[in-house]
């Protein structure tokens, strides 16, 4: 091989590394909060590359929190215990049984995995729950369905966030992995939360710089069915206004995107979990992918 080749095989690699520069520089020292979940969850290389991303973030000089929750799994072991899955307004009713076992899933399993799969490349990440420190306080939600307010047992509603526990690990160079559970504020027991939600209010309380959700979807779109263009930026006051049109599914995860924007972080992103170091490509691009939102006075920013 001559010279010539090998320097030309080369350069794609320092120019694809020199385009992360301004991105590097810009990010240093930020905090960015990572929601976990979709297919990025379950398929063995998605999970591998999402574990390499976040260590790619701690390494570049960020402190990535990742937050997680795990509805198949939940569902699978829901199934193995004999309880039966029931849904109301998209959200899990949660029993005292079903509750013991998400614990135990979301604890004990799905984290566990998770800070396995990091601690491949390091002493790097610990795991802990809402429960842990007083990290996420929570009290009963009782949704309204049809003007009715619908008991659907131990799902919790967020009320407090004290981020000491995240921030000390944060400090320490540490990659904190949160389970979507809660502490109980009044009653004594725990909370199944939003995982969704529970993102967002981490990534407010912590002031982080971005809030990024992985879904199973490229992003929002803008005319679905009818066309699979997606919104690639819009401002809190724009989501607002489409909530009600969204699917119920998305719905926790733009009004977390709102929730972020309008408590003081810079850019909440939804993008694709399925595409392979979408992370990376997000953080680190010019391009970009999925739809970020931007706070209102934003707008006319280039991010």
């Amino acid at each position: 091989m001559s010279d010539g080749t090998r320097k030309h095989k080369a350069l794609p690699k320092a120019q694809t590394l020199i385009e992360a520069l301004p991105w590097l520089t810009r990010h240093h020292g930020k905090t960015i909060v990572i929601k976990f979940g979709g297919n990025a969850m379950i398929d063995e290389e998605l999970k591998a590359a999402f574990a390499q991303d976040v260590v790619f973030l701690r390494h570049a000089g960020l402190k990535p929190v990742v937050v997680h929750g795990g509805g198949p799994q939940i569902s699978a072991a829901l199934d193995k215990h004999g309880i039966v899955s029931e849904f109301k307004a998209g959200l899990r009713v949660t029993t005292e049984d079903a509750m013991d076992v998400v614990r135990m899933v979301l604890a004990g399993q799905v984290q566990r995995e998770l800070v396995g799969l990091l601690n491949q490349h390091g002493p790097l990440a610990v795991g802990l729950t809402g429960e842990d420190a007083h990290t996420i306080t929570a009290t009963k939600h009782q949704p309204v369905i049809e003007g009715e307010p619908v008991d659907i047992g131990r799902v919790g509603e967020i009320t407090a966030i004290d981020t000491g526990a995240i921030q000390a690990l944060l400090e320490d160079g540490r990659i904190p992995v949160v389970s979507s559970i809660a502490r109980s504020e009044d009653d004594g027991h725990v909370y199944n939360v939003n995982a969704d939600t529970a993102a967002a209010a981490l990534a407010a309380a912590l002031g982080a710089e971005t809030l990024m959700v992985l879904t199973d979807v490229e992003g929002l779109y803008e005319d679905w069915p009818n066309s699979d263009e997606v919104i690639s930026r819009l401002t809190a006051s724009q989501l607002e206004k489409l909530l009600p049109e969204l699917s119920s599914g998305m719905v926790p995860k733009m009004e977390g995107c709102l929730h972020a924007v309008r408590n003081g972080v810079r850019t909440a992103r939804v993008i694709d979990g399925r595409v392979q170091h979408s992370i990376l490509l997000e953080i680190f691009t010019d391009e970009g992918i999925g739809t970020m939102v931007v706070p209102d006075e934003n707008a006319g920013d280039k991010e």
